[in-house]
C-alpha cells in the first residue's frame, strides 16, 4: 500500500455530537492539510463510568462529514460487531487499536470480520513492548486476506509516571520496520505524548526516521472534550504544526555529502570493531572472575561492587555527553552478559 507523504490523519479522539465532528472536520478540510478525517466511535477506557463513545449513533456523523468536506474517514474497530457496523457507512480506513492488537482473541476475531476486504486497515503497536505481538497482529490480518495493512507506532505502556504518556521506545517501531518494510508506518504522536505540548517535538522525530505520516488528534474546541482533552489540538493548531515540521529527503545526490557521509560511516565501523573487541575483552575478565569466585565457593552476584560500578559510569558520564537511560541500559546488558558467563564457568 503506497501513501502520499507526509500522510496526515486526524480528527477528535471521539465523536461527542454531530455538530462536534461536522464542525471539526469542516475546520480541518479547509486547512487543507489532512488526508483523513479520523473519529473514535467506540473508546475502550479503563475505568467504568466514563465516556466510552457515541457507538453507533455516531456513524452516520462521520458519513455526513466525508459528504459535506470530501475527507475520507476512519475509526478504530475492537470486535467483529463494530466491524459490521461500520462497513455500510463507507469508512475509507479503519485502525486496530493497542489493547486489541495486545489480545490474539480479539485480533482473530477482526481478522474474520474483515477477511478479503480492500479498506486500508491500520494496526497500532499493543500497549506492551513486544515486537512480536504486534507482527502476530498484522499476521492474523494477513492470513485472513486483509490487502492493506498499515502500522501506526503510539508508544508503549510503562511503569511510573513520566513527561510522556507512553515511551516512543523508538527502536521496537524500527525494529518492526526492518521486519516488514513493505508495511507504511505513521506515528500517533498524541497517545504518545498525552499533552500538547510535546507534540512538535515527538512529531519532527518521526518525520527524522522517515515515517510515512502523523495521526494527530484535533477538536474544534479541545479544552471541553469528553476524552484526551490534554492531548488534543484546535484544527489551526494542527496547520500551524504541520507547517513547522521538516520532511527532510531520504538521500541526496551531492558529491560532497556522498564523501563526508563514507569518512564519517568509515569511523562509525572502526570505532564499533573496537567496542566490540574491548568487549570480549571484558567478558573474559568476568569469566576469570567467576573461576576464582567458584575456587573460593563465593556467589556470583555482588550487588555493592554492581552499584560502585554504576555510579562511578554515571559519575565520568558527566564529561562524556551520553544520556543517563544510555549509560544504564549499556551497563545493564553488559551485567546480564557478566553474569550468565560466569555462571556458565560456575556450572562446569
Amino acid at each position: 500500500m503506497k501513501l502520499k507523504k507526509p500522510f496526515i490523519i486526524a480528527g477528535p479522539c471521539s465523536a461527542e455530537s454531530e455538530e462536534q465532528v461536522l464542525s471539526t472536520a469542516q475546520a480541518l478540510a479547509a486547512s487543507g492539510k489532512v488526508d483523513i478525517f479520523r473519529a473514535g466511535v467506540w473508546k475502550p477506557r479503563t475505568k467504568p463510568n466514563t465516556f466510552e463513545g457515541a457507538g453507533v449513533e455516531a456513524l452516520p456523523w462521520l458519513a455526513k462529514a466525508k459528504e459535506m468536506t470530501g475527507l475520507p474517514i476512519a475509526t478504530e474497530v475492537a470486535n467483529a460487531k463494530h466491524v459490521e457496523s461500520a462497513m455500510p457507512y463507507n469508512f475509507d480506513m479503519l485502525w486496530i487499536g493497542a489493547r486489541t492488537a495486545a489480545n490474539p482473541f480479539s485480533m482473530q476475531e477482526v481478522a474474520e470480520a474483515l477477511r478479503g476486504t480492500d479498506i486500508p486497515v491500520f494496526v497500532k503497536n499493543p500497549v506492551n513492548g513486544e515486537v512480536d505481538l504486534w507482527c502476530g497482529a498484522v499476521e492474523r490480518l494477513a492470513v485472513c486476506g486483509v490487502k492493506n495493512i498499515g502500522l501506526i507506532h503510539r508508544g508503549f505502556s510503562g511503569f511510573g509516571a513520566g513527561a510522556l504518556r507512553n515511551a516512543p521506545m523508538w527502536h521496537l517501531a524500527l525494529e518492526m520496520r526492518r521486519r516488514m518494510p513493505e508495511l507504511p508506518m505513521i506515528c500517533d504522536p498524541s497517545h504518545i505524548c498525552g499533552c500538547r505540548q510535546y507534540i512538535a517535538d515527538i512529531s519532527q522525530q518521526a518525520a527524522d526516521l522517515n515515517y510515512d505520516g502523523l495521526m494527530i488528534e484535533s477538536h474544534i474546541n479541545p479544552d471541553v472534550a469528553w476524552s484526551d482533552a490534554k492531548q488534543q489540538l484546535t484544527p489551526d493548531a494542527l496547520a500551524a504544526l504541520l507547517d513547522s515540521l521538516k520532511w527532510r529527503a531520504g538521500e541526496s545526490t551531492s558529491e560532497s555529502f556522498q564523501t563526508a557521509l563514507m569518512g564519517l560511516r568509515e569511523q562509525i565501523d572502526s570505532l564499533d570493531r573496537e567496542i566490540f573487541q574491548l568487549l570480549a575483552e571484558r567478558m573474559n575478565v568476568a569469566e576469570e572472575i567467576g573461576k576464582i569466585k567458584r575456587e573460593n565457593d563465593v556467589r556470583i552476584l555482588q550487588a555493592a561492587r554492581w552499584d560502585d560500578i554504576m555510579e562511578r559510569a554515571l559519575a565520568r558520564n558527566s564529561s562524556l555527553g551520553l544520556s543517563e537511560h544510555f549509560i544504564r541500559t549499556l551497563l545493564d546488558a553488559i551485567h546480564i552478559e557478566s553474569i550468565n558467563r560466569q555462571n556458565r564457568v560456575m556450572n562446569e
